[in-house]
């Protein structure tokens, strides 16, 4: 009896917590949302774009295409980067050069295998053919809108003396399939991962890191940290890379620019482990962080307090003002800031997944093993060591 009581205070309180913190992440969204705009600079700067590409996703060729019509002012050449020239999508690069002949369009082979971390291992190859002094790396599956380098790029001209921006990074959005693993990936994104972006930036007054749907960096930055090769070893580079460039004293920006970025059809269990990857390198990026991170997911403790006191008045209560508030920061993020129509069609599920996030947060402390693109890592302060 006492147990049960003691169960239905603990999840009162931490119904409260997360209700308090959907609160919260609406001001910081509304924080965003009102930012002060870059003025348009008067000279934009040479960009190399660097896509370190293994295989073929979903809808990759108009990924391609949506890099290639873009409304810059200044250059920009495009690098892909492939393992192998079996790769497969090397066909699809090369129709790319052909239908596009006027823009400087190169495929990169780099053979070599220099860490864990492949697409890093990749991007350390191809970086000695950029030729700009300014690089921008995003992920093979991003689709961008034609303003899109225009957008990131102006970030850099807020420059201050005191602080320069040394990356730029951007909020994205999932471009789902029909399994549910796919659905519920997307709902996670607009709704749970986003938000917890804008939280940390209000929270701590900027960014402290990156996101591999854009990370656009400075050739002075990447120099201050020392390249690239200190993150071979990571999983989270992109989380990693834009760390180090705000610890070397460069400031790490938010474009207001949201790109799309294409998720595999999941099936169920490819989904939880993915899910768990990413809530174990995230353990690890942020520690303090992320023990707090339990007080946010209040739909999934109002429904257990509802369980909890027996469904009583109070804790029904308790749940609607905890759902409404889950719903209308799900709106106000995915619907309004990431303009996500799958938001809308897939609201229903928020309960679920919030649930499953829930239990994926409680089981990434039960070990420190991760599967990434089918094979099995130990994972130990961020850095990946294959389990044989």
């Amino acid at each position: 009896m006492i147990f049960a009581h003691w169960v239905a205070d603990a999840t009162t309180l931490l119904t409260v917590a997360g209700l308090a913190y959907c609160l919260l992440a609406l001001r910081a969204a509304r924080a965003y949302s009102h930012s002060r705009r870059v003025p348009q600079p008067s000279v934009y700067p040479p960009v190399s774009i660097l896509k370190p590409i293994k295989g073929i996703d979903p809808g990759m060729y108009k990924d391609f295409v949506s890099h290639c019509s873009q409304e810059y002012p200044g250059e920009y050449e495009i690098l892909f980067g492939v393992r192998r020239m079996d790769d497969e999508a090397v066909p699809m690069i090369q129709r790319l050069q052909a239908e596009f002949p006027g823009h400087n369009l190169r495929l990169v082979v780099c053979p070599e295998t220099l860490g864990p971390n492949g697409k890093v291992s990749t991007l350390m190859q191809m970086l000695p053919q950029a030729r700009f002094d300014h690089l921008l790396i995003n992920d093979s599956d991003i689709r961008v809108s034609p303003r899109y380098l225009r957008n990131v790029m102006l970030r850099f001209s807020s420059n201050s003396s005191r602080r320069p921006v040394g990356m730029v990074t951007a909020l994205y959005r999932g471009r789902s399939h029909r399994t549910l693993g796919s659905r519920l990936e997307a709902m996670g994104i607009a709704t749970d991962f986003m938000v917890g972006v804008l939280m940390a930036r209000w929270m701590e007054n900027g960014l402290r890191f990156g996101m591999g749907s854009t990370l656009a960096v400075t050739r002075a930055a990447l120099d201050a940290i020392g390249g690239l090769e200190p993150l071979v070893e990571y999983l989270g580079d992109d989380y990693e890379l834009g760390a180090r460039i705000s610890r070397a004293g460069f400031r790490v920006a938010l474009s207001r620019e949201v790109v799309e970025t294409s998720i595999p059809a999941y099936r169920f269990g490819q989904f939880l482990d993915h899910q768990l990857r990413w809530a174990r390198n995230l353990r690890d990026a942020r520690k303090a962080g992320y023990w707090g991170m339990g007080v946010t997911f209040g739909l999934a403790w109002a429904l257990a307090n509802v369980v909890a006191n027996g469904a009583s008045l109070g804790s029904l209560a308790l749940f609607s003002l905890t759902l409404l508030a889950r719903v209308a920061l799900a709106l106000s993020v995915g619907v309004g800031l990431l303009k996500d129509r799958g938001v809308l069609r897939n609201l229903w599920l928020l309960p679920l997944r919030d649930c499953i996030a829930l239990a994926i947060w409680f089981w990434s402390f039960a070990d420190d093993h991760v599967v990434w693109r089918g094979e099995r890592y130990r994972l130990r302060a961020g850095k990946l060591t294959p389990v044989s």
